[in-house]
């Protein structure tokens, strides 16, 4: 009898000599109307193009790759888009094996809506699940298409009063309470009417707009142009609470993105470094519905950064779902 173990080493000798076989598939790549699959993926599932100019039904391509050494078997791919979204069918079998080197492409109905206005993201998922291949048993692909243009820049989107002068505090609302920042405390701070302001290797520049008018961006998923390269995006403001987070998507030109959590502290009463932001400025009392007050205490400017993918120029920026975070100014650093 061969002792057990010569038998493990002689398996470890052949897996080697093979080249070692047992591969898990890289991460699938989701981009802006296209898709990317990593080279070192041994099943890739590719979505084609979807036409978003509804109302239609329009036919969707799935396509599963087999880069692995072993047949694909018992291979069914299934199909979502959007919530809300009709998709038939929901999967499809495909007939015999999918043999190495070889590809499947099955066709999805989807019921696009109409197109609606303004700046949106749509997201397409397939999943393929099978037997042999790499034995992973599932690789999913994504398709990001987006429709409509982003705005031309942040001050495009603004849509918060944040700054007032004290002789005329009422239009102020950073909080949802009424309350804003004093024009005067922040010019005494460096941060007046279009000033420029050195944050975490970026050069920014204040809202150069008349207190008492829209100057910040209450985040809510808009999309601004940004162009430009760097390592790094740049994010002026304050939160009006103490959970002023969120996920910022960066779109390149060439098609990919890449997303990262930022955060901005509370403009007063948390500590100035929460969700690993950096103190710009502090300004002395705030402006309420009923004049200026609170001069005991001191309301905030901060920075934070999300990195960039190295190599690649900057398209367009689509900020955090959250309207606790607002946004003064924006830019790239390095």
């Amino acid at each position: 009898m061969v002792a057990p173990s010569f038998l493990a080493r002689a398996a470890l000798a052949l897996t080697i000599a093979l080249g070692g076989l047992l591969v898990a598939p890289a991460a699938i790549t989701a981009a802006a109307a296209a898709e990317t699959t990593d080279a070192t993926d041994t099943v890739g599932v590719t979505i084609g193009a979807v036409d978003l100019d509804g109302p239609a039904i329009v036919e969707v391509p799935v396509t599963v790759r087999n880069q692995s050494t072993a047949a694909l078997r018992t291979l069914t791919v299934s199909f979502r888009g959007p919530v809300g979204w009709q998709v038939a069918p929901a999967s499809r079998s495909v007939s015999g094996a999918v043999k190495p080197g070889a590809g499947a492409t099955v066709t999805f109905s989807v019921r696009v809506p109409e197109r609606r206005p303004g700046f949106h993201l749509r997201t397409f998922t397939a999943t393929a699940t099978y037997r042999g291949g790499d034995g992973a048993g599932a690789a999913v692909g994504t398709r990001v298409e987006r429709s409509g243009e982003p705005m031309a820049d942040l001050a495009a989107a603004f849509n918060n009063t944040g700054i007032t002068d004290e002789s005329a505090t009422a239009a102020g609302n950073f909080d949802g309470a009424g309350n804003s920042f004093s024009a005067q405390k922040l010019a005494d701070v460096g941060l007046g009417r279009g000033a420029e302001v050195e944050a975490l290797g970026a050069t920014l520049a204040m809202p150069d707009v008349a207190p008492g008018t829209a100057d910040n961006v209450a985040s809510g998923g808009q999309a601004v142009k940004v162009s430009g390269s760097g390592n790094a995006l740049v994010l002026l403001g304050s939160g009006s609470s103490f959970s002023a987070t969120g996920t910022v998507t960066v779109f390149y030109t060439d098609g990919t993105s890449s997303t990262a959590e930022t955060g901005l502290p509370n403009w007063s009463f948390q500590e100035t470094d929460a969700h690993g932001a950096t103190l710009v400025a502090s300004s002395v009392g705030r402006n309420r519905p009923d004049g200026y007050g609170d001069a005991a205490y001191q309301y905030r400017v901060f920075a934070n950064s999300v990195p960039l993918t190295a190599g690649k120029t900057v398209d367009f920026v689509v900020l955090p779902t959250n309207s606790a975070l607002h946004v003064f100014a924006m830019g790239l650093a390095g």
